[in-house]
């Protein structure tokens, strides 16, 4: 009988990254490097599991900021404004995961969010959960039922199906429409004029996706307060509307080539992550291990 798989780890490395660089005190290696965040993150990840019940873990992260959205629109988001000490530890930490015996995806073409929502398609029937860690909102279209959820490790909260209706008012397939016209500036969608979180909510609550809202307001069979205007923005702004969408929908078809059995971590790997801990000048590193493999 094959093993039965509890939960399924999909770390969003770089926000971990970006947490920890902002959020531990910054520390410098033997060769004079900023290197804080990158120890903070293998800390953290050390401590998801210690847990017994987390068996499989990967760690996505953006290899580069850009991805092939920004060739389909100039506002999409890249890395500019990013701390160059920040910035250096990008392979850095990779390195330091895959140290650590984690799986690694460094995204190029697509995006950490991308590979996470592959994920979920690919393994939520092999396991009995899919955890998606990140607070990114667009991974909340990923989620179903208690099957696949997002969790927030940081205010340890947890998203599932009714989590996602209760907090964007809208089903977890109505995402990328909510995103669409509600903007998100962490991405660099700048939303449809006029909409906000709440009309968003009850106009994409009863019409599911953008080609669903009737064009005239007077059609429409909920209440919203300027529906009037609304409606006509959407109307002058439907090609961008639809873009954004594009934009904000995760790609479920990225290649990622290790089996569900891949993702077991089995401990760090003692060689390299010995021989990290002496670069990172931080010894102390190999106590917050749990596991070896040799």
């Amino acid at each position: 009988m094959s093993e039965t798989i509890q939960r399924l780890h999909v770390v969003d490395g770089t926000y971990e990254l970006f947490r920890a660089f902002y959020g531990a005190p910054p520390q410098t290696s033997p060769d004079g490097r900023e290197v804080g965040a990158t120890i903070a993150l293998i800390r953290s990840l050390m401590f998801l599991v210690r847990d017994p019940e987390t068996t499989h873990v990967a760690v996505a992260f953006d290899h580069v900021i850009e991805s092939f959205r920004n060739e389909l629109f100039a506002g999409y988001k890249t890395g500019e404004g990013i701390d160059p000490a920040l910035r250096s530890q990008f392979e850095l930490a990779e390195e330091a995961c895959r140290a650590a015996g984690f799986v690694v995806w460094p995204m190029v073409e697509f995006e950490a969010d991308d590979a996470m929502a592959a994920a979920a398609q690919r393994w939520k029937e092999d396991v009995q959960q899919v955890v998606l860690c990140s607070p990114d909102k667009d991974l909340a279209q990923c989620v179903e039922g208690k099957r696949v959820v997002a969790f927030n490790r940081r205010t340890r909260t947890l998203l599932d199906e009714e989590g996602v209706r209760a907090k964007f008012g809208v089903a977890p397939e109505s995402i990328p429409d909510w995103l669409a016209v509600v903007g998100d500036s962490a991405d660099g969608l700048p939303g449809v004029p006029g909409w906000g979180a709440k009309s968003a909510a009850t106009v994409l609550g009863r019409y599911p996706h953008l080609e669903d809202v009737p064009r005239f307001p007077l059609e429409w069979e909920v209440q919203v307060r300027g529906a009037q205007r609304l409606a006509t923005n959407l109307r002058k702004h439907w090609d961008e509307a639809l873009l954004y969408r594009r934009l904000a929908t995760l790609r479920r078809d990225v290649p990622l080539q290790e089996s569900l059995q891949d993702l077991r971590w089995k401990g760090a790997r003692r060689r390299a992550f010995t021989a990290l801990c002496e670069r990172l000048g931080e010894p102390d590193l190999k106590d917050s291990v749990s596991s070896w493999q040799d």
